[in-house]
């Protein structure tokens, strides 16, 4: 594992925020664009570390990096290939950064830089003391179809909850395992669910979510990063392209290919 240094943090998710986050650099296993990046400067991060997630459609991977900029906060992403999507600890041991916006560039962060040294770089980062403008509102429901199941699309797996259960879920999420939690690949029993496979990733990270949902009997599916924008559930479920389904999706007629709209109206008939 790389060397981690004072004032900075890592976590799988930004999702899940800390006392520790406060001022400190994050180093966090989500996908590096706008919705993530507000989960951590909403934390009072002083600087922030993401996956480029493959870029992906309108490079909404990265898109965290203008949005940092503009609160003055420095940001940066890994590459995917370079460690695993959804893990934290690894981003420290083996990221690479591909990107840093113009705060990060400032402190020398630069593309090609080990991650550990990128963090360790940011920390030297005033504290931004802009206010943190509030986030569009992230999900959304459709009406139900002939089954009584409804589709419901969330900009991150993390806004699920108990009315959720039984449903069809769009998520604007990588499909990624946080750290080794296979729980965690989703918090209830949706009747399906999809992510964005965040370019597929090192060892086929952004995946991996899929085999951890086929056991507990849910299907489960990605869309191609290239296909649709990731953190927005309404570009996936528009135009996603499945680029990945797991066994139980297979048996419901859902294909690599096959536009996740059409599958999703499949789902709910």
């Amino acid at each position: 594992m790389g060397d981690l240094a004072a004032g900075v943090v890592a976590a799988d998710t930004v999702t899940r925020p800390t006392e520790a986050w406060t001022g400190a650099v994050l180093v966090a296993g989500s996908h590096g664009g706008v919705y993530a990046a507000y989960c951590a400067v909403k934390a009072g991060v002083r600087g922030v570390i993401l996956n480029d997630a493959g870029r992906g459609k309108d490079d909404a991977g990265i898109g965290g990096g203008a949005y940092c900029d503009g609160l003055g906060i420095p940001y940066a992403a890994i590459d995917t290939m370079s460690a695993r999507i959804g893990n934290g600890d690894d981003m420290i041991a083996r990221g690479i950064i591909s990107v840093a916006n113009r705060a990060a560039q400032v402190l020398g962060v630069r593309a090609g830089m080990p991650c550990a040294e990128a963090a360790a770089a940011m920390t030297r980062a005033t504290l931004s003391d802009k206010p943190v403008p509030a986030y569009e509102e992230a999900r959304a429901e459709l009406p139900a179809g002939p089954s009584g199941r409804r589709i419901v699309l969330v900009d991150s797996i993390s806004l699920v909850g108990p009315s959720d259960v039984g449903q069809v879920v769009v998520s604007g999420s990588h499909g990624g395992i946080l750290g080794n939690e296979k729980a965690a690949a989703m918090k209830i029993d949706g009747y399906a669910a999809f992510f964005n496979d965040a370019g597929g990733g090192a060892e086929d990270g952004g995946f991996s979510r899929l085999p951890a949902l086929d056991e507990r009997g849910i299907a489960a599916g990605t869309v191609a990063a290239m296909s649709a924008r990731i953190g927005d559930a309404r570009s996936s479920y528009e135009d996603g392209v499945l680029s990945r389904v797991n066994d139980t999706a297979r048996r419901l007629g859902g294909t690599e290919g096959m536009a996740l709209k059409t599958f999703c109206q499949m789902l709910i008939a």
